[in-house]
C-alpha cells in the first residue's frame, strides 16, 4: 500500500512542477516580448512614427495596451501575440517615417539642384 501513495504522490508531484515551470517560462518571454515591444514603440515614436504614420503608430500603441492587459489577467499567449503585432506595427511605422523623411530630404535636394541650374543658366 505504501508503494502506490509514494508512487502517485511523486507522480503528482512531478505534474505539479511541469505546471509551475511551463507557466512561469510562458510568462517570462511574454514579459521580455511586451518590453521589446515597448521598446520599438518607443523608438518609432522618437523617428517621427506618430508625424509620418499617424495609423500604424496608433495600431501599435493601442495593440501595446492590450498586451499590458493580457498580462496582469495573466494571458501569456494572448499577451505575446499583441506584443509582437504591435512590434510590427512600430516597425512599420518607424519604417515609414524614415522613408518619408528621406523622401522629403532628396525632394529638397532636387529643388535646391533645380534653383543652381536656373542661377548657372541666367550667368551664362
Amino acid at each position: 500500500m505504501k508503494i502506490n501513495t509514494r508512487r502517485g504522490f511523486a507522480v503528482l508531484s512531478a505534474l505539479g512542477l511541469a505546471l509551475t515551470v511551463g507557466c512561469s517560462s510562458l510568462k517570462t518571454p511574454a514579459t521580455s516580448d511586451v518590453a521589446v515591444s515597448k521598446a520599438a514603440v518607443d523608438n518609432a515614436a522618437g523617428a517621427g512614427g506618430a508625424q509620418y504614420a499617424p495609423v500604424e503608430m496608433t495600431a501599435a500603441r493601442e495593440k501595446l495596451a492590450l498586451a499590458n492587459k493580457a498580462m496582469l489577467a495573466k494571458d501569456y499567449k494572448l499577451a505575446i501575440e499583441l506584443a509582437n503585432q504591435a512590434q510590427a506595427d512600430a516597425k512599420l511605422a518607424q519604417s515609414k517615417a524614415s522613408s518619408l523623411k528621406a523622401q522629403a530630404a532628396a525632394d529638397v535636394l532636387q529643388d535646391d539642384i533645380r534653383v543652381l541650374r536656373e542661377e548657372l543658366n541666367r550667368a551664362l
